[in-house]
């Protein structure tokens, strides 16, 4: 593929499988294209691929991401959710979209990690991702990886206008993030919940779903400090990748 302009980031996918302590036995992933008014689990043993974006070049609608799907470990979110008062449903029909394929072609790009995706709620409420991602936490010590894929600066009119006070903005914004991240896990969800109050937040993310995964891998993280792993600047934005463990 190519990526101009974003070639740290693919860099920096494409090593993301080396720093793990060992291959995951699944993954679990919630990115900023899936909504529903409750949390959906995907639960199909093949997903397709949806191609939720429009006018790339005609190549990029023939990606194939052949990763298989697990309703076996589907069904375990599922429980763990239920069992943390959190209503559930699956859907075996739906496909991985590009906020999961994209970024795994890279990153895992064998594709033989059982995937399952998960949906953010419609009524993009920070608090409910962070209670989904610590009712999953038990998943890591079954070597399950769990990811949040989104971009924790989104405004893609501000991405296209080159505005120096924007860029400006998005400094001050990932700065926040950073230090956030790398808080103690109680202030640090402290301060994600509060996310609004952030210098720029509403200019960096005038809708937040492309955030708000963040929210439900640090809920996934319990007492594990953040580091950030990625930082870059991206069409004059600046941009960042955190992990937890």
């Amino acid at each position: 593929m190519d990526w101009p302009g974003w070639e740290n980031l693919a860099a920096h996918l494409q090593g993301l499988a080396i720093t793990l302590p060992r291959k995951p036995s699944g993954i679990v992933v919630m990115s900023g294209h899936w909504e529903t008014v409750v949390p959906t689990v995907t639960t199909g043993e093949h997903p397709p691929l949806i191609y939720d974006y429009y006018g790339f070049p005609e190549h990029t609608y023939a990606l194939q991401y052949p990763a298989p799907g697990s309703p076996t470990l589907a069904a375990h979110v599922q429980a763990l959710l239920q069992r943390n008062g959190i209503a559930c449903q699956d859907d075996a029909k739906r496909g991985f979209d590009h906020g999961v394929f994209i970024p795994f072609l890279l990153a895992f790009p064998d594709a033989d990690i059982p995937v399952v995706e998960l949906s953010m709620s419609a009524r993009l409420d920070a608090a409910q991702e962070m209670r989904v991602g610590q009712a999953l936490e038990p998943l890591r010590d079954e070597n399950i990886l769990i990811i949040g894929t989104g971009m924790s600066y989104h405004n893609l009119r501000h991405f296209m206008s080159g505005s120096p006070k924007t860029d400006e903005t998005s400094v001050q914004f990932d700065t926040w993030l950073r230090d956030t991240l790398e808080a103690s896990p109680q202030e640090r969800n402290q301060r994600l919940l509060a996310w609004e109050n952030a210098p720029g937040a509403r200019i960096c993310h005038p809708r937040e779903e492309h955030l708000l995964p963040l929210m439900f891998a640090a809920g996934a993280a319990g007492n594990d400090v953040g580091s950030r792993t990625y930082s870059d600047t991206v069409m004059g934005k600046a941009l960042s990748g955190f992990r937890f463990g």
